[in-house]
């Protein structure tokens, strides 16, 4: 059921979370979730009555591209969207870049779909705002919905056993922070969500949380500690 009038969140398991935002044209996907997530994916649609136009990614791990291919497969000219950093990753180049802290993790298996348009900070996605949040990926970002101030935030913060950030393992579930590249740098991408003053937060994994500010100040401050 949608989350809300324009935010559909498709999950597996209620452990990952693809989302359909609706637009005027039609319905952005941000993020494809696990294999086989294509059918619920396709049947969310169906059920909200619109078609997907666009594919938004938030990073290229796998539980976030696992039914790209699946998906794009069955929507003929879908738009197909990612940073220019991680459209490499995408692409199944794992080097890293002069200055870039860390070290990859997480599951990096690329794709056949190659994006159809690199998006960058600043851009508008229909009514979502792309949002710096590197550190998880380096090219890592959110989307800010202009409407309301959701915060679609990809893997900065989870929800599965509370708010945190992927900077510091939950001990209820350290799989976030395990994949994450740079910890140093996505404390800092965090805190920059957080001064957004988001209405809700829709992470990669866990549920959606309304008026999540004072939870994501607890999650830094724990990261920070």
């Amino acid at each position: 059921m949608p989350s809300s009038p324009t935010l559909t969140r498709v999950t597996r398991l209620g452990m990952v979370n693809a989302y359909l935002v609706r637009e005027d044209d039609g319905l952005t996907l941000v993020d494809a979730a696990l294999p086989r997530s294509d059918k619920a994916i396709l049947k969310a649609a169906q059920r909200i009555g619109a078609p997907i136009v666009r594919i938004a990614l938030t990073h290229a791990h796998g539980d976030h591209i696992g039914s790209l291919d699946a998906v794009a497969a069955q929507l003929p000219g879908v738009e197909v969207l990612i940073t220019a950093r991680d459209a490499r990753l995408l692409a199944g180049d794992k080097s890293q870049d002069p200055g870039e802290g860390g070290k990859m993790r997480g599951s990096l298996p690329g794709a056949k779909t190659e994006p159809t348009r690199l998006i960058a900070p600043g851009d508008r996605i229909g009514s979502l705002e792309v949002v710096a949040a590197p550190g998880h990926t380096p090219g890592h970002i959110a989307f800010l919905d202009t409407r309301d101030r959701a915060l679609l935030c990809g893997d900065a913060y989870s929800t599965l056993g509370g708010v945190a950030v992927s900077s510091k393992p939950n001990p209820r579930f350290p799989l976030v922070w395990m994949g994450t590249c740079d910890r140093p740098r996505a404390l800092e991408s965090a805190r920059a969500l957080r001064a957004l003053d988001p209405s809700r937060l829709a992470p990669g994994h866990g549920r959606i949380v309304e008026d999540p500010g004072a939870a994501m100040d607890a999650a830094i401050e724990r990261a920070a500690g």
